[in-house]
């Protein structure tokens, strides 16, 4: 029986660079989840388009791979796809690859 060389097994159980295994995970969004500009600021802040938003208590926001992140770990802009509850609180927030970035709207 021939001995694989250590290395050459993990190259073949994570996948090679550029493989799919390295990839974000395509997602599908709700359809009423808008797509827009959203900025982090410090302590807690979030605009929406420019507009301060609040975030509802159970809000989750979740990067481009798709795990949950807390809001205190987030600065910056982003584009995203945004879900609202029904008091007007954001209640689901998806960060946006650039691809999913460039895919356009449904039609309504």
């Amino acid at each position: 029986m021939r001995k694989i060389p250590f290395s050459l097994l993990l190259l073949s159980l994570a996948g090679a660079p550029g493989s799919a295994a390295h990839a974000a995970p395509s997602r599908a969004f709700p359809e009423d989840a808008r797509k827009t500009t959203m900025t982090f600021a410090s302590a807690g802040t979030v605009l929406v388009d420019d507009e301060p938003a609040s975030l509802s208590p159970g809000a989750q926001i979740r990067n481009t791979y798709n795990r949950i992140v807390l809001p205190s770990h987030i600065r910056g802009e982003y584009k995203v796809r945004v879900k609202f509850d029904k008091h007007g609180q954001i209640h689901r927030v998806w960060i946006l690859t650039p691809e999913e970035a460039a895919i356009p709207d449904p039609k309504r």
